[in-house]
């Protein structure tokens, strides 16, 4: 018997921390698929994030890749959304502190940014919560079984509160400063498998995952 073909996705990110933990959590799922990345495709345009939301630039990510490659997408927008901060980050928390992809920078102005608010508190201290926000969006080009394409988009949530100053060598982002609801520990302290289990990036790509069996 002929084995079918191994089908392809392509994962809609250069952040390697991303890439290391979508190809981990897909690998655990079973599912037979090749991953391949945007290194994969050096000359794609870079796709401008220019969404309101999370989900919008999830899709757009996703559309623009799969159109570009004709392979199915999965794009993953994700943030970190601080109550006293008025949600931001949000979806510029990539590029909070200005420059895209500098972690520290853009943990260490979160921590600053609430360390001024405590300064200007009646109470001395504003409130820590936090949660990571995640969209995790597939998208399909047409074929035969599906004229129009395919388009899918989860989102979940990871509650939890700011730390006053960064602990964790694992992770990335803003990792070592966030402590999920009922743990002891930041994120950047858990082991892989831990925060996979738990993730909000985690829970967005197994809620993703039965529709990326029936699609691929």
């Amino acid at each position: 018997m002929t084995e079918a073909p191994l089908k392809s996705v392509v994962l809609a990110t250069k952040n390697q921390g991303k890439i290391v933990e979508l190809v981990r959590m897909l690998e655990s799922s079973g599912l037979n698929v090749r991953v391949l990345g945007l290194a994969d495709f050096p000359d794609m345009p870079e796709v401008e994030e220019t969404g309101n939301t999370f989900i919008e630039n999830a899709l757009l990510k996703a559309r623009e890749i799969s159109a570009y490659t004709g392979l199915p997408a999965l794009a993953d927008d994700s943030g970190l959304c601080v109550d006293a901060l008025n949600g931001d980050p949000g979806i510029f928390s990539a590029r909070w502190a200005g420059t895209h992809g500098d972690d520290q920078a853009n943990l260490k102005k979160v921590l600053r940014q609430l360390q001024e608010l405590d300064q200007r508190s009646s109470a001395g201290r504003v409130d820590r919560a936090a949660r990571f926000v995640s969209a995790v969006a597939l998208v399909l080009p047409p074929d035969a079984a599906n004229p129009s394409g395919v388009e899918c988009v989860e989102e979940a949530a990871l509650e939890g509160k700011i730390i006053d100053e960064p602990i964790g060598e694992h992770g990335f982002g803003y990792d070592p400063i966030f402590q999920p609801l009922g743990y002891e520990s930041t994120t950047a302290q858990m082991t892989p498998e831990l925060k996979d289990s738990i993730s909000h990036r985690g829970q967005a790509l197994r809620k993703m995952l039965p529709k990326l069996a029936q699609f691929i």
